[in-house]
């Protein structure tokens, strides 16, 4: 029986992760498609999401599993090797499996899992897809300034006190077959020329860097670099490469916020934003209930950035609740809650 194709979809928080993989099966080209989604926290954003494309209606052809019990990196046992298990058994069924990991997840702790006997004769991680919000970097919210973070490194080829943030996208870079530049549109062509000329350089050689807008790319792109990473780890270096595990962030955390209360978008993304000038804030993203509107609206955003859209009508048994994940540092519910709801 053939090893069946798996391509990891990486990278750091609101780059466009599921934006890509719900125009990839979108647009699937008759593609048997599985995806294993990674949420951080507890209200399944994501896979709700990808479950409300037209083609993902029937879970027999498409197959949406959410592994929401912590990062896949360091959750690999436990969660993703029983998952995994259950759709080897079908691969006959299958042509290729997605994973689009937590924005906190390293890649390679995931990929090396497929070096398990348990998996190695099914499957094979056909490639790791690396999505970058050029906007972002842009602006320094992510790895700080280009310039000073480009110069501190060439002076000091053994820095070894980066942010876990910075170590985080370093990896995902390191371990990449393709990257996707993402929301080049929002960024001025010398900032944009600046951090393609940054990226390329920190990328290693022979990885192509490719603008995408909204997700919008070939599928024949993403898929069939028939790359076998497990067993081309050595050179795919890591920080954590040293350690036996690896710890993420103590600090870094999510709040779900599940309330019957409905916005005005723009009332909403107003006190969002003055939530993130208050608290360190990474990444905030899910489904609001609008008043006099039937369908449901999809908000995300990263840093003073939010995005929305409606994409679906409200199915009749389904309560008309709004549900956000706040990702970020030191958050507690009870002040976010209270600044989004400020008249309770």
């Amino acid at each position: 029986m053939h090893k069946i194709p798996v391509t990891v979809i990486t990278g750091f928080l609101g780059a466009g992760k599921t934006t890509l993989v719900r125009h990839l099966l979108q647009n699937n080209d008759g593609r048997r498609i599985a995806v294993l989604v990674n949420e951080f926290g507890e209200v399944g954003i994501d896979g709700d999401l990808l479950r409300s494309c037209q083609v993902c209606e029937d879970a027999d052809l498409t197959p949406i599993v959410e592994l929401a019990n912590g990062c896949l990196c360091c959750t690999v046992q436990e969660e993703f090797l029983p998952t995994m298990q259950e759709l080897l058994k079908r691969r006959e069924q299958l042509d290729c499996i997605l994973i689009e990991t937590s924005g906190l997840a390293l890649p390679k702790p995931l990929v090396q899992a497929f070096r398990w006997p348990e998996i190695r004769t099914g499957a094979t991680v056909d490639g790791v897809v690396t999505v970058v919000d050029c906007e972002a970097i842009a602006r320094g919210e992510l790895v700080g300034d280009l310039e000073a973070l480009q110069a501190q490194r060439q002076a000091d080829p053994t820095l070894e006190h980066e942010t876990p943030i910075e170590e985080l996208f370093a990896d995902q870079l390191a371990c990449a077959d393709l990257v996707l530049l993402t929301k080049t549109d929002r960024v001025a062509t010398p900032d944009r020329l600046k951090v393609e000329q940054w990226l390329r350089q920190e990328l290693p050689p022979g990885v192509r860097l490719v603008p995408c807008q909204q997700g919008q790319i070939s599928p024949d792109l993403l898929l069939g670099f028939n790359a076998a990473v497990e067993d081309d780890l050595d050179n795919r270096p890591s920080h954590h490469d040293a350690e036996e595990d690896h710890e993420h962030d103590e600090e870094i955390d999510s709040v779900q916020i599940l309330v019957d209360a409905q916005f005005e978008p723009s009332t909403l993304v107003q006190r969002l934003q003055q939530l993130v000038q208050q608290q360190e804030i990474y990444r905030i993203k899910g489904f609001v209930a609008v008043p006099q509107k039937a369908m449901r609206l999809v908000l995300q955003g990263v840093g003073q950035r939010f995005d929305y859209f409606y994409d679906r009508p409200w199915q009749p048994a389904e309560p008309r609740q709004t549900k956000l994940v706040v990702i970020g540092r030191h958050l507690k519910q009870a002040t976010i809650t209270a600044a989004l709801l400020p008249e309770t």
